[in-house]
């Protein structure tokens, strides 16, 4: 149950934070911070399909990480689902299809070392 929690909580994090990326750079830079601004680009967020994605989908980790609280130690539910920082980087890549240099591959790796350790 824990390894199933924990690939829902990877997977529904990395495709959120590619969604609300894919969201973000069609939505375009915000460069006013005052409230009318601010709220008027929520309003123009709340209909961004590729944002909503990313809310639904963080909502899915969200409660599959509770659920993981509810069964493990903290100590091991949080370094564990850092994992997602790797398949982030492999989706900034192919999906997204950023620029990833050897310093980000290199920290990627190292992330899920740590992973390896936590999880023994």
């Amino acid at each position: 149950m824990k390894l199933l929690l924990l690939g829902i909580i990877v997977v529904a994090t990395a495709v959120g934070e590619v969604l609300a990326a894919m969201g973000m750079r069609r939505h375009g830079e915000i460069r006013d911070f005052r409230p009318g601004a601010l709220g008027r680009a929520a309003s123009v967020l709340t209909r961004n399909r590729f944002v909503i994605g990313y809310v639904a989908a963080m909502a899915v980790s969200f409660f599959a990480f509770m659920r993981l609280l509810t069964i493990s130690n903290l100590s091991y539910a949080v370094p564990v689902t850092a994992v997602t920082y790797a398949l982030e980087t492999l989706m900034a890549k192919y999906v997204l299809k950023e620029h990833v240099n050897w310093l980000r591959w290199a920290g990627a790796a190292l992330v899920i070392g740590g992973v390896a350790l936590v999880s023994l």
